[in-house]
């Protein structure tokens, strides 16, 4: 027959004297079902420190941010607030210059999101063979990672000058004419995008070799089987498998191209830079954003960017939640 304890253990008694009447029992039981609690209650014990620092440096940015949006504000004077409601959003809804900066975010996002994470995803599948110097490669592919924005978009703006720029010396020895890189606005582009894919697709390619390296070998068994090639079981096997690691990173891509700010920054050479060069030809909205608050000195219209930017990756994730949705129905 069953102790006490162990019916306390299995959840089979609730709280209350055991019936046995026994003083020694009765405290045992009480042990078991408080060790029971403890070991239960544990994991919420040590999450719920977390989500109250979350929600005390997450949650009052974006309250205060908001309301901040709603006055005129200039940097010299926080204290002195003066209420315009949605003025801010209406003249910023109106402002050329939003447009082309989200223009330049979206167009400098795509040119560097989708060859990084193609890229990454064929560097994962070279890396997830059985090769020599293994371990170095996969260091190695994180030395981008490693380096600082400041260092790689300094590398990469001597790279691309146009007068002594190494790209412009290769593009000589070929019979073509050298290119103002900042100047122009597609070039400029293609060079911040440079900037940002040298230094997360090892990053992105490591996420992808340790989400292959979970599928099972017994799938590839039975696809070779199958006759299928190596493009086949790549195609069917390794990409449906890392699904979700793909998803993760198109949206912390997403939110790192729109929040794109110290390589533009820096490869602009000075006051350019903040501007996004002398016609905005690659200002992104982190660059306009730090413009309104610390060039122009306009904290409320600052804050009504950066709330821009937030309901644009919430609109973001949303409607990828609802073409997911949709799939699934369709399937």
């Amino acid at each position: 027959m069953a102790t006490s304890t162990t019916k306390a253990l299995a959840g089979e008694e609730p709280p209350g004297p055991s019936r046995t009447g026994d003083g020694k029992e009765n405290s045992r039981w009480r042990g078991a079902w408080l060790h029971r609690l403890d070991v239960k209650g544990a994991p919420y014990a040590f999450i719920a420190p977390f989500f109250v620092v979350f929600a005390a440096f997450s949650f009052y940015p974006l309250i205060y941010t908001s309301w901040i949006s709603l006055h005129d504000v200039e940097l010299a004077t926080l204290d002195i607030m003066e209420w315009v409601a949605f003025d801010n959003y209406v003249e910023l809804w109106g402002d050329s210059r939003f447009w082309n900066a989200l223009q330049n975010t979206i167009t400098i996002g795509i040119i560097s999101t989708v060859p990084q994470l193609l890229m990454a995803l064929g560097m994962a599948h070279l890396l997830n063979y059985r090769m020599r110097a293994s371990l170095f490669f996969r260091v190695a592919s994180l030395v981008p990672y490693a380096t600082s924005v400041g260092a790689a978009a300094l590398v990469f703006t001597m790279i691309y000058e146009r007068d002594f720029g190494m790209i412009n010396w290769a593009l000589g020895t070929v019979g073509i004419d050298p290119v103002n890189w900042e100047a122009d606005k597609w070039p400029a582009q293609a060079a911040i995008s440079t900037i940002v894919i040298w230094r997360w697709t090892g990053y992105n390619a490591l996420l992808y070799l340790a989400a292959m390296q979970a599928i099972p070998a017994d799938r590839y068994e039975a696809a070779s089987l199958d006759g299928a090639s190596r493009w086949q079981q790549f195609t069917h096997v390794t990409v449906p498998g890392i699904r979700s690691t793909i998803v993760f990173t198109i949206v912390l891509s997403t939110i790192g191209a729109t929040q794109l700010f110290g390589e533009p920054l820096i490869f602009g050479q000075g006051p350019n830079g903040v501007t996004g060069g002398a016609d905005n030809q690659y200002q992104t909205l982190g660059l306009l954003l730090y413009e309104e608050g610390w060039k122009n000195y306009q904290m409320g219209r600052s804050a009504t960017v950066a709330w821009a930017m937030f309901m644009l990756l919430v609109l973001a994730f949303v409607t990828q939640h609802l073409i997911k949705r949709l799939r699934s129905r369709k399937s």
